[in-house]
């Protein structure tokens, strides 16, 4: 294992690489450039191919041709990138391809800006693309965080022959941590199923499913019961002193580190704090949430970089209504403020109740 001091972009670069990553293909845009240079420089070193597409509609069917000839195949792209790839993130799901998908979210909607943001968050976690289909969405909150699940990332798409995303904000995207790499995974033969040539091989086509309405059923069916394994086996949570806690944060990404270190402040004022951090956020830790003790929990806090909020739906979701749910939000390229966020959690504190309805 290596420890090095890395930006985030060129780490998750390298534990795809490292994750077994022989093919990407990509489009520039701000806040993730730096994927896309990396991989250029050193995918090709490693024996990989890298392809600069002339868009990104065009750099998604390029994964799609790669996945479908058994490599591991990869590309990033931010927010209305992630938008023009839709359409061929639901083909790489319809024809069960596995591949890796970066979001580097920026503030929203149309253009934005490059700065950080968690706009993307219904996107990233419930309209990816049309057709119903989902994917195991991670949402790493430091940058070891990140290598660790880029790297899993590919087994995940290999095993469920689908595509997984990894998404983060352009916050994490430009920080520099200490990382601990992985070694470098050896490389499997291409799946049975892939494309690989038929000299010698029994004839086999990919397609996506069909427009007739029973297989696309039959289909749908498959894909639901893969849906509900992710539920009871994929899901993945940090619930950061819970246990006793009268407030209850909920939050993920750099959310999620900033609501971490506000517990702890809070701690030190006595007053009873805790973090529940998806870090699945999809499929969703809603047991985490419907666990909570009305009897106990005051409040739970839902902090996002997102206005209007998007995460609060799902919180609401776990925690129902017996439990009051207020928010402490930030937009446009502003992080979470640790100040406010302490200060809300006082001010419920002395009953001050400011709580906040689902429209």
């Amino acid at each position: 294992m290596t420890r090095v001091f890395m930006k985030g972009c060129e780490a998750i670069a390298e534990a795809a690489i490292r994750g077994g990553c022989r093919f990407f293909a990509g489009y520039p845009i701000t806040p993730q450039n730096e994927i896309p240079e990396y991989m250029s420089r050193e995918l090709p070193r490693h024996g990989g191919v890298f392809v600069q597409g002339e868009s990104e509609i065009a750099s998604i069917y390029m994964v799609y041709g790669a996945a479908a000839a058994g490599n591991y195949a990869m590309t990033s792209s931010s927010s209305p990138g992630i938008s023009l790839k839709s359409e061929g993130l639901s083909y790489l799901a319809a024809a069960k391809l596995p591949a890796v998908v970066v979001s580097v979210m920026r503030a929203g909607p149309g253009l934005g800006t490059i700065l950080p943001a968690q706009n993307d968050y219904f996107q990233a976690t419930k309209a990816s693309g049309h057709g119903g289909f989902r994917t195991i969405t991670f949402a790493p909150s430091t940058l070891q965080e990140a290598v660790d699940l880029t790297y899993q990332a590919f087994e995940y798409a290999q095993r469920d022959r689908n595509p997984v995303i990894i998404a983060i904000d352009g916050f994490l995207g430009a920080i520099m941590e200490p990382v601990v790499l992985p070694p470098f995974k050896e490389l499997k033969e291409p799946p049975k199923w892939a494309v690989t040539g038929k000299k010698g091989k029994m004839y086999h086509i990919i397609t996506p499913a069909t427009a007739n309405e029973n297989s696309q059923q039959a289909f749908n069916l498959q894909m639901e019961k893969l849906y509900r394994r992710w539920a009871q086996e994929d899901v993945r949570v940090e619930e950061y002193r819970v246990e006793d806690a009268e407030f209850v944060f909920a939050a993920y990404g750099t959310s999620g580190r900033v609501c971490k270190s506000v517990v702890n402040a809070l701690r030190e004022q006595g007053v009873k704090a805790g973090l529940i951090r998806p870090i699945t956020i999809n499929p969703f830790p809603y047991r985490s949430f419907e666990k909570l003790d009305p009897d106990r929990v005051k409040a739970v806090i839902v902090a996002e970089m997102a206005i209007p909020p998007q995460l609060l739906y799902d919180v609401r979701v776990g925690v129902g209504r017996a439990i009051p749910i207020t928010i402490v939000r930030a937009s446009g390229g502003n992080i979470i403020s640790q100040k406010e966020a302490v200060e809300k959690v006082l001010s419920l504190q002395k009953g001050e109740m400011d709580y906040e309805e689902i429209i």
